[in-house]
């Protein structure tokens, strides 16, 4: 299951050392609710290789702010430490997510 990601949870992220990946949504947003399952199905198959999680906008406006979220769906994928490696806009396939994590590591 995908990791709930707020300023706590993300601090604790960077201080474990791990790669991680954010999926910046909003209730809101269409297509950021048909990426869900994808997100969730990928939490599951990369769990203990990378933390996969998802940040919610509306609440989490300082994260937003960190990564300069401008559009929605966001996906962004982070090296240990907290520098962000690459992202994706938009509402992208399961495959071309796949991809940019298996860089990640």
């Amino acid at each position: 299951m995908a990791k709930i990601i707020d300023s706590a949870a993300y601090d604790e992220l960077v201080a474990s050392g791990k790669p991680f990946v954010i999926d910046f949504w909003a209730e809101w947003c269409g297509p950021c609710r048909s990426l869900t399952p994808i997100i969730e199905e990928l939490a599951e198959e990369y769990e203990g290789k990378v933390v996969i999680g998802k940040c919610d906008v509306d609440q989490n406006n300082d994260l937003a702010m960190k990564f300069s979220v401008r559009n929605i769906p966001l996906v962004v994928f982070v090296k240990p430490g907290g520098q962000m490696n690459d992202k994706l806009v938009g509402a992208a396939s399961k495959d071309a997510i796949k991809a940019k994590i298996d860089a990640l590591l």
